[in-house]
């Protein structure tokens, strides 16, 4: 499994998601040749998970954590030609992540928005403290991560992973229904 999850202290708990498993992780930049190398020479069989925060223009990463804004997008327009070649194989977690898979004509299992974030609940509207957000995350992506051990076939994890709420808080609710297969 490729893991491409650039590192962010504010998507941390997604390491969830691949911990264990020997995947090759990506965290820090690459160039558009670099990725589109690596992606290229993953086999379309191989389960490809990106991970972090982004928009519907791609993935973004950034070259220092401690910094706010991003410096650019890591997975992008440029690499969904090789993304495309990997059958439905795909799961990406970002803000706004669905929104880019159907753009790019990508097919798997994608979120839409994601609050990670205490200026994202604001945004949203969504009451919550920074605690109670951290440990709902991370229960949600635990139970994601059982779904996907369990080999439950990404096109049933998103109503699967909706009952599997136990929090029922504001921002839970929010969140998992945020899953999409495409």
């Amino acid at each position: 499994m490729l893991v491409i999850h650039p590192i962010d202290k504010t998507t941390e708990m997604l390491s969830i998601l691949y911990e264990g498993l020997g995947a090759r992780l990506i965290e820090a930049d690459c160039s558009n040749k670099k990725m589109g190398h690596l992606l290229h020479h993953t086999s379309p069989s191989e389960r490809i998970m990106l991970l972090g925060h982004g928009s519907d223009k791609g993935l973004y990463y950034r070259k220092n954590d401690k910094e706010e804004d991003f410096d650019g997008i890591i997975v992008g327009h440029s690499q969904a030609y090789y993304l495309r070649k990997h059958c439905g194989d795909i799961i990406g977690i970002w803000c706004h992540a669905m929104e880019f898979a159907k753009k790019e004509g990508l097919h798997g299992l994608f979120s839409g928005m994601i609050i990670s974030e205490m200026s994202e609940a604001e945004e949203y509207g969504v009451a919550t403290d920074k605690e109670s957000m951290d440990r709902t995350n991370r229960i949600m992506f635990t139970q994601l991560r059982r779904l996907l051990d369990d080999g439950i076939p990404l096109h049933e994890i998103p109503e699967r992973l909706k009952t599997l709420d136990t929090t029922q808080s504001e921002l839970s609710r929010f969140n998992y229904e945020r899953f999409y297969y495409l």
